[in-house]
């Protein structure tokens, strides 16, 4: 695997031949596509600010609305979140923005720009080259064309295209029975957990959606959630100890409802994995 600091001569061709394709997107970043590489925007203050504002307005309206269309939206982002996000910018740009960096919103944006910032430094630091996060190439400064505005990008990094999420892998095996793989994947994901804690960093915050899957391997997305600090993994670990039904923190309640069994096989080996004695045991002693 390349380095995440190696130069390439030239960005791969197929980044430069065609349209990339519109991805995903999260609080940050939005992700467009080429058949094997992914390149990513990164949003401006004013669109982290509207996508908080769209999700405290999607948390706090979630129980008037009909059904369970505030809860699948926050689990299945779509076409009505980002419209959601359009509403929440237009209520960003008329108000001034000392306001919103002293409100809540602007206490979020804090957290989110420090935790983002520290996670990438620390996947950096920690995980580049190894098989725990995506292959990522470095390159010239290159224009490519996007789909959707603002219509091209100037980039240069590049980072190795992930098949799908593990939570959509898993939804899409669960929908066809095959719960033995959902199983399998599952203790995938505990084993990339540990992988990680033996190079001394932690993630709090182990969705599903923040990791995807490449082959027979599952890696890690998003490192906004990561930390170094064994103090901070206790606390998170102490939390975590409090929640009845692990599967269900992290957002599998509706995967494995028909499987009953798994979802509490699933429990019990991430209560057996994901607590402080385990952590510690394969937490490097100079990182505590």
């Amino acid at each position: 695997m390349r380095s995440l600091l190696e130069v390439m001569p030239d960005a791969p061709e197929e980044l430069t031949c065609g349209r990339l394709r519109r991805l995903g997107e999260g609080v940050g970043k939005v992700v467009y596509a080429s058949q094997n590489w992914v390149v990513k925007r990164e949003r401006s203050t004013s669109e982290v600010f509207s996508m908080i504002v769209a999700w405290k307005m999607i948390r706090r309206l979630e129980q008037h609305l009909p059904g369970n269309w505030g809860w699948n939206i926050r689990q299945h982002p779509s076409r009505q979140l980002r419209m959601l996000r359009v509403a929440a910018r237009a209520a960003v740009a008329v108000v001034p923005r000392g306001l919103w960096y002293s409100s809540h919103v602007g206490d979020m944006w804090r957290i989110y720009a420090h935790r983002d910032t520290r996670g990438e430094h620390l996947a950096v630091k920690h995980l580049a080259g190894t098989s725990i996060v995506p292959e990522t190439i470095t390159f010239p400064p290159t224009r490519v064309r996007i789909s959707g505005w603002p219509g091209y990008l100037i980039v240069s990094e590049a980072t190795e295209r992930v098949e799908c999420t593990l939570y959509d892998k898993v939804v899409k095996l669960a929908g066809q029975g095959n719960f033995e793989l959902v199983e399998i994947w599952l203790e995938r994901l505990l084993e990339l957990r540990r992988a990680a804690w033996r190079r001394g960093v932690y993630s709090v915050d182990a969705h599903l959606r923040n990791f995807g899957v490449i082959h027979s391997r599952v890696v890690l997305l998003d490192a906004g959630g990561l930390t170094d600090r064994w103090s901070e993994v206790e606390e998170h670990l102490a939390h975590l100890s409090a929640a009845p039904r692990p599967h269900v923190e992290m957002g599998l309640r509706e995967v494995l409802e028909e499987a009953p069994s798994v979802a509490s096989r699933f429990d019990e080996k991430w209560r057996e994995s994901v607590n402080r004695d385990t952590v510690r045991y394969y937490w490097p002693d100079r990182y505590s």
